[in-house]
């Protein structure tokens, strides 16, 4: 019952907020535009509701910068302080509120991961998507990329086991406070953990 009832509200507080935000949008964009240049709007293929695979709305964080080779240069050399800025305050999450009112996603949820991981999660793992991705997790509020994978994977399934409405409020206010606080967020050259696969790959333990 309480899936229907998200649904809706993802609805109405995604559409909201897109208004009450669209200064910050508009603002936002422009300074992306000037600063990393076209297409301001990055998209990315991401497994959603049932593993559908969707396209993920950010801002984009990083410069087109390349080699002499003509290769584009590592994550760490194209991120900028105006892109680690805009990851810090979370706001290149923001167009991801279309993806929310689209259907694609959920206010809250386990964070949508990228395609190529899927071949090597395990069963239990793949529940992770029995419910909608959302902006935000249980995952999130405690302690986002700086968990290992299995802590990460815990509280997703931890979320889709005991999915109702106090535990999404909860989530809620808890990703304010970070938010407001910049805590919780690594990127870039920053980020600790092995990506997924390599993880994996390598029966690494975390």
């Amino acid at each position: 019952m309480y899936q229907k009832v998200k649904r809706l509200l993802d609805i109405l507080i995604s559409l909201t907020a897109l208004v009450v935000l669209s200064p910050v949008l508009l603002a936002t964009a422009l300074l992306v535009r000037v600063k990393l240049g076209s297409p301001v709007i990055f998209h990315q293929e991401r497994p959603g509701y049932h593993e559908k695979i969707f396209k993920l709305c950010k801002f984009r964080t990083m410069t087109d910068a390349r080699g002499a080779d003509g290769a584009l240069l590592p994550d760490e050399q194209r991120l900028t302080r105006f892109g680690k800025m805009l990851r810090s305050t979370s706001l290149d999450e923001l167009p991801e509120l279309w993806n929310i009112l689209k259907g694609d996603m959920s206010l809250i949820g386990p964070r949508p991961l990228l395609v190529r991981y899927l071949p090597y999660y395990t069963k239990e793992e793949r529940r992770r998507h029995d419910v909608r991705p959302g902006l935000t997790g249980l995952a999130q509020v405690n302690g986002r990329n700086a968990l290992g994978w299995e802590a990460r994977f815990a509280y997703d399934l931890e979320y889709v086991d005991h999915l109702t409405f106090g535990m999404d409020l909860k989530i809620v206010f808890l990703t304010a406070a970070k938010v407001v606080k910049r805590s919780g967020t690594l990127s870039g050259a920053d980020q600790v953990v092995a990506d997924f696969d390599e993880y994996r790959k390598k029966g690494d333990t975390q």
